[in-house]
């Protein structure tokens, strides 16, 4: 078990992407990213300093930040919802995000890239 001093502010990185704009599929996309966030960095909510969430001009139907605060705790979280840039070939209905957490320094950081967004990083690409 860690203790109190071995602990320090991480950053964690995740992508996914929505099957459509349109809420039920982002609100899917979003609460798999989380749960995976969660479930393989052994995260409580409460960890969480801040999350930005990034979609592409393609996704406006729902805020990913207003899907997060339906998960017990995140409605503790600070967010923030942003349009990321329009890139030329760039990846469609995609959902990034950036989490401020407390974890333990050693700990190994998971970085979920699931769906679509396992393009971005394969390297961090999570397979279920």
């Amino acid at each position: 078990m860690a203790q109190a001093g071995d602990w320090c502010w991480r950053a964690l990185r995740g992508a996914t992407t929505a099957e459509a704009n349109t809420v039920p599929a982002i609100r899917e996309a979003v609460l798999e990213l989380l749960e995976t966030l969660e479930r393989e960095n052994q995260l409580h909510p409460r960890q969480i300093l801040s999350v930005m969430f990034s979609v592409t001009p393609d996704l406006d139907a729902i805020y990913p930040a207003t899907v997060a605060r339906e998960r017990p705790y995140w409605d503790e979280v600070a967010m923030l919802d942003v349009q990321h840039m329009a890139v030329v070939h760039g990846l469609p209905r995609c959902i990034r995000l950036l989490a401020h957490a407390q974890l333990p320094a050693t700990q190994r950081l998971v970085h979920p890239y699931l769906r679509g967004a396992k393009q971005l990083r394969p390297d961090w690409s999570y397979s279920h």
